[in-house]
């Protein structure tokens, strides 16, 4: 039996989650999908909501078939809520039928990062800001017309700048955060 299958205790909460039980719990469209959606309304949902959102972006319709709405449904009340219950990343209400981001959902923001088709991600970002600026310092340092007119300094205080304005709204606009963590104590 492997460390994935086995379900967590009470006693497990205080522990965070290994890499193989994330990696298991995202590998999963649905349960991907219901991290997003509770992640972006950050309000509790109903199972029946989580599912007709789920059917609509499967079946690429609105609103989704039936039949797609019922699978979804029954997947997730079966299999996918009660697994993200067992892992402290939800909190599922079987009865009620309520779902709500849980403890450790915090831990799988890092490998959530939802990155368009032709998009960056944020490191990619960082990296080409970084590369944009060595490029323009190596470039005034040769002499590169219209470039070897600004002073180096001013290069790399713009470019600092830059990095830091966006690592700034990076870090407002990502929920676990330690800005987050700490504001929600």
């Amino acid at each position: 039996m492997s460390l994935e299958s086995i379900p967590r205790t009470s006693s497990d909460a205080d522990r965070e989650l290994d890499q193989g039980q994330i990696h298991d719990v995202l590998r999963n469209a649905r349960r991907r999908l219901v991290l997003e959606r509770l992640r972006e309304t950050e309000d509790a949902q109903t199972v029946r909501d989580l599912s007709e959102h789920i059917a609509s972006i499967e079946s690429g319709e609105t609103p989704p078939p039936r039949n797609v709405r019922q699978s979804v449904y029954v997947s997730l009340h079966q299999t996918h809520l009660p697994k993200l219950d067992d892992l402290g990343i939800v909190t599922y209400d079987s009865n009620g039928k309520e779902v709500s981001l849980a403890e450790h959902a915090d831990e799988l923001t890092v490998y959530m990062e939802v990155v368009p088709k032709y998009g960056l991600s944020w490191g990619e970002f960082y990296l080409a800001l970084a590369t944009l600026g060595l490029l323009l310092l190596v470039a005034d340092g040769v002499g590169v017309p219209l470039i070897s007119g600004l002073d180096a300094s001013f290069i790399g205080g713009a470019f600092l700048t830059l990095v830091a304005l966006s690592a700034a709204y990076h870090v407002t606009t990502q929920r676990s955060s330690l800005l987050h963590r700490l504001r929600d104590r």
